[in-house]
């Protein structure tokens, strides 16, 4: 680096070795930010991610002379936008992303500030008594009227379209109302890890739906394993439970004895022999032993005993329905005498 000051040859050799010395390399933009809350910042990341603030040419020159040990480094050139910056970290990008939008807060709204998303100011009471300010409102489109001493906005209004810049008269109410619709916080541009370069849009990830999405994948990865007979971790118990299952209903109906099924076979038989018995006594009673007979009576008992019961049960609901029924007609007639 020939006839260039020293401090500038320090410089980027400082930023050079930031970035060797680290994995993930992110390119911010700290525009707009009051230095308090840029400190504060500092403050919360140290542990986890150094922010270094510098020339952009010196930015540059850095991660020109990166690339040989950190292939496609340079890229990050094309982010430094604003007031630049940059970012050495352990974490990997979508951590960091997440930890810095985490970290923003809300801010008023300047003049000349592009709106980030639609600014909706929202009916209700205000704290203003009437005054000059009504005509104020009223000015910048607000539907506002004077009710019970207080000035009270009548509508949702949406003064400023997300991507419009803010009048000055508009930063200036909505400071006046509470409202503030700006965020202040570093904005992580892009960041480099493992020779790839990451822009915001990739970082920016829905939680929700991305565990959503996991859960849904892994829901049809197991079906697909389970129905093609994959053997995997977590497929295998489901496996082995339908191919018992499958074992135990085929030596049912073929009646093989094992110690799981005889009962089952048994409880079976058992069945069919009453069944039998009953048709048979009913044509020629003497046909059938009277131990049988026994049993097939005791049999028919039970039978008419659960009847019984259902019975009684539909004709306690009924009476409940009749009382409900007297009750109404009593109460009517209670009510117009």
């Amino acid at each position: 680096m020939p006839h260039v000051a020293s401090w500038k040859k320090e410089e980027v050799k400082n930023l050079k070795d930031l970035i060797n010395n680290h994995e993930v390399i992110g390119m911010a933009n700290l525009a707009d930010i009051p230095a308090p809350q840029l400190q504060k910042m500092r403050q919360n990341l140290k542990g986890n991610a150094t922010i270094k603030m510098s020339r952009k040419t010196l930015m540059a020159l850095a991660l020109e002379e990166s690339d040989k040990n950190k292939s496609n480094i340079n890229g990050l050139k094309e982010h430094m936008n604003g007031q630049p910056a940059m970012v050495f970290t352990s974490m990997n990008p979508f951590k960091l992303y997440k930890i810095l939008e985490d970290s923003k807060t809300p801010a008023p709204a300047r003049a000349g500030s592009i709106a980030p998303s639609d600014i909706v100011v929202p009916k209700g009471d205000t704290a203003f008594k009437p005054g000059p300010i009504l005509g104020e409102l009223q000015q910048i489109g607000i539907p506002a009227k004077i009710d019970k001493g207080k000035i009270v906005i009548t509508k949702d209004k949406t003064i400023v379209e997300e991507g419009e810049p803010i009048p000055a008269k508009v930063a200036s109410i909505l400071a006046r109302l509470e409202i503030f619709p700006m965020e202040v916080g570093i904005d992580l541009l892009a960041a480099y890890e493992n020779q790839t370069v990451y822009t915001s849009d990739l970082l920016t990830i829905d939680e929700e739906k991305t565990f959503s999405d996991i859960q849904k994948a892994f829901s049809q990865a197991l079906n697909l394993s389970v129905n093609g007979l994959i053997y995997t971790k977590e497929s295998m118990p489901i496996l082995i439970q339908n191919a018992e299952a499958k074992s135990m209903n085929l030596a049912i109906n073929a009646s093989i004895l094992t110690s799981k099924t005889s009962d089952t076979l048994l409880s079976k038989a058992y069945s069919q022999m009453l069944a039998l018995a009953s048709e048979i006594s009913g044509v020629d009673e003497s046909a059938v032993d009277d131990e049988l007979l026994q049993k097939l009576k005791s049999s028919a008992k039970k039978v008419e005993v659960v009847e019984e019961k259902e019975e009684e049960k539909i004709e306690d609901k009924e009476d409940e329905e009749e009382d409900k029924e007297e009750d109404a007609a009593a109460g009517l007639g209670a009510l117009f005498g």
